[in-house]
């Protein structure tokens, strides 16, 4: 009767049941540091010096955040970071310009159905988007798991979606998502395990990836799909070697906390309106507000299928002379494919600027920060006041296909208008 969270910490415990809030202490598979490695290894330097990493292959480190170095106290922190995990041996590690944690972990099979993952990054909860329970920690914590190999956690009460239909053309696994947060808000999951049942199999990996990643932003400890002929198929792509299916799933007769049904034919595109992400609205009632920029990428759309979807809807147009359109694929394995199949091509044509795999516009650590008083549109994962720059500066959140009309309009559009809006700006950046 045990839920997904209550039958994984089980396991990874090494016992028969747990209860909805009992602690556990438990072996993480993985645990995910990126550049604030360096700020992880300060705070152990003499315990690391006498006791060394309890376990080389469970760390893995990713320089993603501001990559590459934006100055010298962040060439430092890289500098550090390249001679610790030559120093103790780690087998993980993926310089500047692999790409970004979360999917170097997803595309490199580093997390498997049943894993527990945790990750000194909120949105580790991505992995979820295979079976795996992930979550994120503080840093702290990651420097005493460095240390010991183990940790502790509490076990989550659930929540179970149930996911009926499948999303209509032009809505994305993003609205999705943000009609999730919308409906729960911003601490509706808070610490709570949500489960994702139904007809998930009308949902690809990359869209799972998305939902999952954003499971944090609903104050979800994590969120997580069952592991089904979809995810054998991608970690047989990912990782041929990577051992037997170890899946969980909870049992028929498991007991929820709350219960709720997702109608994904009734869902459209949304957007989230700025310092909120929970603020969520139908993207007509957000229609017209003028942008400055527009940000396609991050671990949270900044897959192949995200960058071709956008690359789709963008064929034949210009993006608008008042808008900066930037672009971050998620890794250099995703840049490659895009750059192969044209994508790239085709997004640099209608004017996009691609930027290095990485994080940096996202948090607003470089390459994209936004002036007082600008808006974006970023298919990134927070639209927090400051986030991508000034304090006065506005953030919307909505899907790839939302960011491309958005780009070529100058203003929030949805995109099923795209094709009417761009007719009526031939020569002033719509149609080519």
């Amino acid at each position: 009767m045990g839920t997904f969270a209550q039958n994984v910490l089980a396991r990874a415990a090494g016992r028969d049941e747990v209860a909805v809030g009992q602690i556990v202490t438990v072996h993480p598979r993985r645990l995910l540091t990126h550049d604030n490695t360096a700020a992880i290894i300060d705070k152990i330097g003499p315990e690391l010096e006498r006791y060394g990493v309890a376990d080389p292959d469970q760390p893995v480190i990713v320089l993603d955040h501001v990559a590459p170095a934006k100055d010298t106290a962040t060439a430092t922190a890289h500098q550090k970071i390249r001679a610790f995990v030559e120093r103790f041996g780690l087998a993980h590690f993926y310089d500047v310009g692999e790409g970004i944690c979360h999917q170097i972990v997803l595309e490199r099979g580093l997390a498997r159905p049943g894993e527990v993952i945790v990750g000194s990054d909120s949105h580790t909860c991505s992995y979820g988007a295979v079976g795996a329970f992930a979550t994120g920690i503080d840093r702290t914590e990651a420097a005493a798991l460095l240390l010991t190999g183990e940790t502790w956690l509490r076990v989550p009460a659930s929540i179970k979606v149930t996911l009926q239909g499948r999303l209509s053309d032009f809505t994305t696994a993003k609205d999705l998502v943000l009609s999730l947060i919308g409906r729960l808000g911003a601490d509706g999951a808070a610490y709570r395990s949500v489960e994702f049942h139904g007809e998930v199999a009308e949902l690809s990996i990359d869209e799972r990836i998305t939902v999952a990643n954003m499971g944090v932003e609903m104050g979800a400890k994590t969120a997580v799909f069952p592991a089904d002929e979809k995810t054998r198929h991608f970690l047989g792509e990912v990782d041929p070697e990577g051992g037997t299916d170890e899946a969980v799933w909870a049992d028929a007769d498991a007991g929820y906390e709350q219960g709720l049904e997702v109608d994904l034919e009734a869902l459209g595109p949304v957007v989230a309106r700025p310092g909120a992400v929970d603020a969520v609205v139908p993207v007509e009632e957000a229609a017209g507000v003028r942008v400055h920029q527009v940000f396609l990428g991050t671990c949270t759309n900044g897959r192949l299928s995200d960058l071709r979807e956008a690359a789709a809807l963008l064929r034949g147009c210009r993006i608008h002379p008042g808008v900066r359109m930037l672009v971050t694929p998620a890794s250099r394995r995703v840049f490659d494919a895009a750059l192969a199949d044209g994508t790239i091509s085709e997004l640099s044509r209608a004017g996009a600027t691609i930027l290095p795999a990485g994080c940096g516009p996202c948090l607003g650590a470089h390459m994209g920060i936004l002036a007082s008083g600008e808006v974006c549109l970023s298919t990134s994962n927070r639209n927090f006041k400051g986030r991508m720059g000034t304090p006065d500066s506005e953030i919307y959140l909505g899907s790839p296909l939302t960011a491309a009309a958005t780009a070529v309009t100058g203003v929030i559009t949805d995109p099923r208008e795209l094709s009417s809006a761009a007719g009526d700006l031939v020569g002033e950046g719509g149609t080519a």
